[in-house]
Parts: C-alpha cells; sequence; structure tokens
C-alpha cells in the first residue's frame, strides 16, 4: 500500500465537512462521502489496486456502531504503509444549532425524536474517542473560502512526525476549540490604540518594532517559548501527532499575531510548524 494517501474527514455535523470533501475533491482526490466505518479497510484495498494515490473519505456518527473500529483501522493502514491523515471539523454548539436553523436541514441523529442542541451534544460524545486521533480545525469563525485554504494546507504538509501549529486569535470571538494549550497576552501593549499602527497587523515591521521595544512583550514571549519547549516532550510520550497552541489577544490581529510569528520561526529550527491566523482569514 505504499504511496496511497488517506484523509478521513470527521467531526460534527455541520461543521464544514462537505466543504473540505469537495475541496478535496478539487485537488485531484477521489472522494467517497458518508462512508460506514467498517468499509474502511475493504475500499482502500479496492482504490489501492485500481491505482488511487490521493482519496478521501468522509466517515462519521452516521456509521452508528461500527464508528467505534476507526481507531484500531487507522492503526492498522499505517502500519500496512498509508499516509492516514485524521481531520476533524468542530465548532461551538450554539454555532452548529445557528446553521441547521439557517439552513432549516435536519441534523442526522435526530430521527424525529431529538432536538438540535441534544443531536450535537450526543455526536460529541459519540466522536470522543476519534477525536484523539485527528488534526482538529474549528470553523466557528471561518468562512469556507478560509477553510478550504486551512484544508490543502493540512494535505500539502509533511505529517511524518509531530506537527506544531501556532494559532492567534481574538478574544471577543471566543477560544478556538480545536487549542491544546492556550496563552492569553492582552495585559500587553496594544497597537490597536496606535492610529499609524490600528490598520495594520502583526506581521507588519511597524507592529514587531513596537511591540519588541516593550520589556514586557519579550518576558511574555521568552516564558511562552520555554513553556511549550518544557512540555513538548510531554505531549510526544502521549502519542500526539498534533499540538495546537493558540495565542489570544483582544482582536486577534495585532499582538496575538506578532507572537505566533515570532514562535513559528523558533520552532521550526527543530519541529514541524504550521501557522494559522484565525482573524486574519475570515
Amino acid at each position: 500500500m505504499a504511496g496511497m494517501q488517506l484523509v478521513i474527514v470527521t467531526g460534527l455535523s455541520g461543521s464544514g465537512k462537505s466543504v473540505a470533501l469537495k475541496a478535496l475533491e478539487d485537488a485531484a482526490y477521489y472522494t467517497a462521502d458518508n462512508l460506514p466505518a467498517k468499509l474502511l479497510p475493504a475500499m482502500v484495498d479496492f482504490l489501492r489496486e485500481a491505482g488511487y494515490a490521493q482519496v478521501a473519505v468522509s466517515i462519521d456518527a452516521r456509521s452508528g456502531d461500527t464508528l467505534n473500529q476507526l481507531p484500531r483501522q487507522v492503526a492498522d493502514l499505517k502500519a500496512r504503509g498509508v499516509d492516514v491523515r485524521v481531520l476533524f471539523l468542530e465548532a461551538k454548539s450554539e454555532t452548529l444549532i445557528k446553521r441547521f436553523s439557517e439552513t432549516r436541514r435536519r441534523h442526522p441523529l435526530s430521527a424525529g425524536e431529538l432536538t438540535v442542541a441534544e443531536c450535537v451534544a450526543r455526536e460529541r460524545e459519540l466522536l470522543a474517542e476519534i477525536g484523539g486521533l485527528s488534526h482538529h480545525i474549528d470553523t466557528s469563525e471561518l468562512n469556507p473560502n478560509a477553510l478550504r485554504a486551512w484544508i490543502k494546507e493540512f494535505v500539502d504538509f509533511d505529517h511524518a512526525g509531530m506537527t506544531l501549529l501556532f494559532q492567534s486569535f481574538g478574544y471577543k470571538h471566543g477560544i478556538p476549540l480545536d487549542a491544546d494549550l492556550v496563552f492569553d497576552v492582552r495585559c500587553l501593549p496594544n497597537p490597536f490604540y496606535d492610529p499609524r499602527l490600528r490598520p495594520l497587523t502583526g506581521k507588519d515591521r511597524a507592529v514587531v518594532e513596537f511591540l519588541e521595544a516593550n520589556a514586557n512583550v519579550n518576558r511574555m514571549y521568552n516564558d511562552i517559548r520555554t513553556f511549550v519547549a518544557n512540555w513538548l516532550p510531554c505531549f510526544l510520550a502521549d502519542n500526539r501527532s498534533y499540538v495546537t497552541v493558540a495565542i489570544g489577544c483582544t482582536g486577534g490581529e495585532h499582538r496575538s499575531v506578532y507572537f505566533v510569528e515570532a514562535l513559528a520561526r523558533h520552532f521550526r529550527e527543530s519541529r514541524r510548524v504550521l501557522v494559522r491566523h484565525r482573524e486574519l482569514s475570515s
């Protein structure tokens, strides 16, 4: 099975799985939606024999009782040489409820007996074990174009070993659900209040110089960098494939962006690193 890349798209209904699968289809992946989990090994064998090198399938709570087979299947496929990547899409419960209300869709688990809120809670329980295998993306604040860009980044990236992802966000839009570690930098000087810096972001040189001139910014950066470096071995020992470090400021455009860019530069010297700026993508 060497040479096949398999992307398993899973997660909560209404979180954007259809958008993700369509993005992969547009990227020349063979795609299958709502595949029962128990059929995954047979499908992979068949498509391998047919010569398919890039395959993406959607497997979620609609698989019912066979869903608990997925962790073992993923481990078996990896042992047989398949490049398996599991992508878990999620969103805040209130966001999912709003999406179902706006589209007037019925939740797949409702069967006419449960409310949408009850279905979302039940689905989270059913998918809990799979979540530990996966790279998470919180789509609560993402538009479809931003999600498609993040999907492309996910499949293009070299996932051998642990991937360290740094993500900036704005607290006024909520803490990302996909974060493993969260750091709050709102106590630091805010470039937003300088009219010259307000239209810029933490990537711009003028903002960088403004922040680096402050001793507390440098102290906070050193503390976060040291904390992440000290605890990464524990995540590795726990067989984690992905660790997401989220840095938050008020709006998610200046201080948090600066910190993410600086931390990513440092850790790229020894780790596989991805960068996301949630509020700059929406």
